[in-house]
């Protein structure tokens, strides 16, 4: 089931049409108060976020799912006409899976849900470690030293893609990919931003991942 908070009818009746004509269920919702009302019946695979909404905006649904236990692990792609830089990396960095600015096209969405579903169910279960981090997939944990360490949803998906292979150096063009689902470095600040929260938030085991002039990122030692 993938559920999508849109207030525009036209292109909430096109998503759900076109979902359920590639064999996808879907539920569309003109409000949040009647996502979060069928959001306690059913825990969707996926949500379609509208930013611009009735009765309260797109970022604060999302800040509400990702504070919610049952919650917080829900893929959520952001749907809106407003496509700046600084509104795509807030949408990012407030736990957006990933965000498609409008007008976009059904197959571009149909492969960016694709995707992210496809990105979820391979996660593991199992425990990623490397010297005092530990990361846990299944319940989206990360401790240093055994300390919880708060994570926004794509901070956590990129400790976890440099994690899962140490020593290795991950370009930012494939951790675009792995992470946001893009296919060119176009986007490569996004990374960098990224990097330096995550750092931040880690203290001093934000010196394990290492800064690859030219390259990217790995998890294996301190900046150079």
């Amino acid at each position: 089931m993938i559920y999508i908070v849109e207030d525009d009818s036209s292109i909430r009746e096109l998503v759900v049409y076109t979902l359920n004509s590639q064999g996808m269920e879907a539920e569309g919702f003109e409000c949040p108060s009647a996502f979060f009302k069928a959001l306690e019946k059913k825990v969707p695979e996926l949500v379609l976020l509208d930013i611009m909404l009735p009765e309260t905006d797109g970022l604060s649904i999302l800040k509400r799912l990702r504070g919610t236990p049952g919650y917080s692990g829900l893929p959520v792609i952001m749907l809106t006409a407003r496509g700046s830089e600084y509104d795509t990396v807030l949408g990012l960095d407030s736990g957006a899976d990933d965000y498609i600015p409008k007008p976009f096209g059904m197959m571009e969405l149909l492969a960016r849900i694709r995707a992210a579903l496809r990105r979820t169910g391979e996660k593991k279960s199992r425990i990623y470690e490397y010297g005092i981090i530990s990361v846990y997939p299944d319940s989206r944990r990360v401790t240093v030293e055994g300390n919880e360490v708060s994570l926004t949803s794509k901070e956590f998906d990129l400790l976890s893609a440099l994690i899962s292979q140490p020593e290795k150096v991950c370009t930012r063009s494939q951790l675009l990919g792995t992470v946001w689902g893009y296919l060119s470095d176009g986007e490569s600040r996004t990374v960098d931003v990224h990097v330096k929260t995550l750092r931040q938030k880690l203290g001093e085991a934000g010196q394990m991942i290492e800064t690859v002039r030219g390259m990217g990122y790995k998890i294996g030692g301190k900046e150079k």
